[in-house]
């Protein structure tokens, strides 16, 4: 049979013209459906900085419809759905992209975190820690472990807590030594809320091991101690607390002074003691020295002296507890300082739109702007 040219001749344009008026109609949809989704998308971006946040959701949602295989419109809505409180909108969004078959591992991963915060700001402790323990060996491992150390803390289960932040400190993200030895106080006090006194003690031991200059372990160690009656060995405790960490040594200073009368070992006490206000001077201290040097007269004087060099409302408490006739020289001018350093951010006035307090009383205010927002009142009086 034989082939005629002439019919390859004409087939050739009109196939060819066939061709080139199909991809054009494919091009001008293209070029329509691109137009409107960027349209909606950036009319919803434009709403959300100006705090429309009701038209931002609805402008995300027309641009969803029109582009629904775009996952960045997908977790900007969802995102506003957790944004508002909605997170049942927020977890349908972001689990009608984990459903989707043609999501890249990346973004998948992006999407298991982000139901993972909604279930987290839902409430739904057991939902998120799944989602976020999913997550290890993925971009977002060092959130998920930072987010499942918040939830084990609240949920105080101190052991998975310390388990997740060592991890955290193994993988580089920071030092957690003090945060772990954190998690062993408490697994202490659990330890002998339970009556397990052998747990506890390891416990604290292991809390001194992770982090040897943190307060609380070498703390809850003498208050232990001092409870179960082994004054010295309670002493011991604090006397190195105050060594490694002395500024939180004022905390258990009047402890330390009855521990040292009970122990016998008042002048080495009373020593430490007055060292310590030496160099931090504070009313718990000087409360902790007087159980050791009960004279009033030197009581007095200690106060006075006190009062006259760190004016304080707590130091003027504790001299307006003594007999007014029995107080020492210069106390009236130390009581006096310490009222007129407690007063002074009470004597301003306080703008009622936004806030801003000044000494001097203004008709608009320098902060907003706002007329008339001044009380004639200042702040003690309103």
């Amino acid at each position: 049979m034989d082939f005629d040219l002439q019919w390859l001749l004409w087939g050739l344009p009109v196939a060819f013209g066939l061709g080139w008026l199909a991809s054009r109609l494919d091009i001008r949809q293209w070029k329509r459906e691109q137009q409107e989704s960027p349209r909606a998308y950036f009319k919803g971006l434009n709403l959300l900085l100006n705090e429309q946040q009701d038209k931002a959701i609805d402008a995300f949602i027309e641009a969803v419809q029109h582009d629904p295989g775009s996952s960045d419109l997908h977790f900007a809505l969802g995102n506003l759905f957790r944004r508002r409180g909605e997170f049942e909108r927020a977890v349908r969004v972001h689990e009608h992209l984990l459903q989707r078959a043609d999501l890249g591992a990346a973004e998948r991963q992006r999407a298991q975190y982000a139901l993972a915060q909604d279930f987290m700001k839902a409430g739904l402790f057991d939902r998120a820690q799944a989602a976020f323990e999913s997550l290890d060996g993925t971009p977002f491992e060092t959130e998920a472990r930072l987010a499942l150390l918040g939830l084990h803390e609240r949920a105080r289960d101190w052991h998975a807590a310390a388990d997740v932040a060592a991890r955290l400190e193994r993988s580089g993200t920071g030092s957690f030594a003090q945060r772990i030895a954190h998690h062993h106080c408490e697994m202490a006090l659990q330890a002998d809320d339970q009556g397990r006194a052998d747990e506890a003690e390891a416990a604290l031991a292991k809390a001194r091991e992770i982090a040897p200059a943190a307060p609380r372990p070498w703390l809850q160690t003498g208050q232990r101690a001092f409870a179960a009656g082994r004054h010295a060995e309670a002493l011991r405790a604090w006397n190195e607390l105050r060594r490694r960490a002395p500024h939180a040594f004022a905390l258990v200073a009047q402890d330390h002074a009855r521990a040292a009368l009970a122990a016998d070992q008042v002048d080495a006490a009373r020593q430490t003691l007055q060292q310590a206000y030496q160099e931090q001077p504070s009313t718990d201290l000087l409360r902790a020295i007087a159980l050791l040097d009960p004279a009033p007269a030197e009581r007095r004087q200690r106060l006075a002296v006190h009062l006259q060099q760190h004016p304080t409302l707590g130091a003027a408490a504790e001299l307006l507890a003594e007999p007014p006739q029995d107080w020492a020289e210069g106390a009236v001018v130390g009581l006096k300082q310490a009222v007129t350093r407690a007063a002074r951010p009470l004597q301003r006035y306080r703008c009622a739109a936004c806030g801003f307090e000044a000494q001097h009383h203004f008709w608009q205010c320098p902060g907003c702007l706002s007329w008339d927002s001044y009380p004639p009142q200042r702040v003690e009086e309103q």
